[in-house]
């Protein structure tokens, strides 16, 4: 069976304890999962025995290309979204519609709200949120074919980093590099920061210099069309003659570093069906405390990946959700310094029937991410 259909089929068989008798999905995030489309500007009108988008002339070839047998309302040129939408309800009679409140704009209900004032309208956060939870078969290869091309891209980048590339440099080659692997674009614009710099979760390039730090966190992903992936791996790139041979300050990267991929390996662990998002989180957030760096990881453990980069379900303490077969999220435990730096390492993890799958390859060893000789 089509999964558009099965997708749209498990929506409406929800209808009846809402109350509801249709849907309108503005999300174009919401749209493309429920029909495969992939333009924008356009809405669904689900109901109990049909579905309809809506769209405008620019589409109709896109669409017929893309939209096995869904019905369409085209509108003319001049006539707004919003519009056309309306009278497709007051077509199909719709009399109590819920709507997604979390992509509806105040000033878009209250132009629905005059435009069909017969309508008793319904607002609900993730309704098909929590369908794309769990993704299916045709989901999972997508993104493991976008976690293979943004390790393919990595492979590339480490191969041509050099001492005096900077943090710009690198991520705009990284974007380079991940089309030259087949990649759309990156999911978002890459992280690349230098030595201290890395203790900023997000930091922004600048013009510092590889070889002006001992280490180099890169965060990336691809966008592989519709889905994505994200990966974080940190390089030393400390030369020959400065790799410590005693212990002390100049052992931090190593011990930090160990801290983390052992908070890592926890909550890998600890993944598998019917545990809470929250057990997962607090299994590396005990190894970092443990260690004396739990003032130090200051975000949650992961977040959902597929069509968003970030997406249910989220990793992260007091999350209630409950781990389930075909969830895909990161697991990137951090501690970050100021001063000195952050090592983070992040992987793209597959719940299963009997445990986890690490989708992700890339070796999390310190000793293979020496960035030269």
């Amino acid at each position: 069976m089509d999964p558009f259909i099965q997708r749209r089929d498990k929506l409406v068989r929800r209808f009846a304890e809402e109350a509801i008798d249709a849907l309108l999905v503005t999300s174009v995030h919401n749209v493309t999962y429920l029909t495969g489309f992939t333009g924008d500007s356009s809405f669904l009108v689900l109901t109990k025995d049909r579905a309809l988008l809506v769209s405008d002339p620019r589409y109709t070839q896109q669409i017929a290309g893309e939209c096995n047998n869904l019905a369409t309302h085209i509108r003319p040129p001049a006539q707004k979204l919003h519009e056309a939408t309306a009278e497709v309800l007051v077509k199909l009679g719709c009399r109590f519609v819920g709507f997604e409140s979390c992509a509806l704009t105040v000033a878009e209900y209250e132009t629905f709200t005059n435009l069909v004032p017969s309508v008793s309208w319904k607002g609900a956060a993730e309704r098909v949120e929590q369908l794309r939870m769990v993704k299916d078969a045709g989901e999972l290869d997508l993104i493991c074919d976008a976690i293979s091309m943004a390790e393919r891209a990595f492979i590339v980048f480490r191969n041509l980093l050099r001492p005096d590339d900077t943090e710009k440099d690198l991520v705009d080659a990284m974007e380079g590099y991940v089309r030259r692997v087949g990649g759309q674009e990156t999911s978002f614009r890459s992280i690349v920061a230098v030595a201290e710099r890395a203790a900023l979760p997000h930091a922004p390039p600048t013009n510092r210099a590889v070889n002006t730090g001992g280490l180099l966190l890169v965060d990336w992903g691809v966008n592989g069309g519709l889905y994505k992936s994200d990966l974080t791996r940190v390089l030393d790139t400390r030369t020959k003659s400065t790799f410590p041979t005693t212990k002390g300050d100049a052992t931090k990267l190593e011990e930090v570093y160990a801290v983390v991929l052992r908070a890592q390996q926890a909550a890998i662990g600890a993944v598998r069906p019917g545990v809470q998002a929250q057990a997962v989180d607090a299994s590396a957030r005990e190894v970092i405390a443990a260690a004396g760096y739990g003032d130090y990881f200051g975000h949650g453990l992961g977040h959902g990946i597929g069509l968003q980069i970030h997406e249910a379900p989220a990793i992260r303490q007091l999350s209630t959700t409950v781990l389930q077969p075909g969830m895909v999220f990161t697991i990137e435990p951090g501690i970050y310094l100021p001063e000195w730096g952050g090592v983070r390492i992040e992987d793209d993890v597959l719940v299963t029937a009997d445990g986890c799958e690490v989708l992700s390859r890339l070796t999390r060893d310190l000793a293979d991410m020496r960035a030269f000789a």
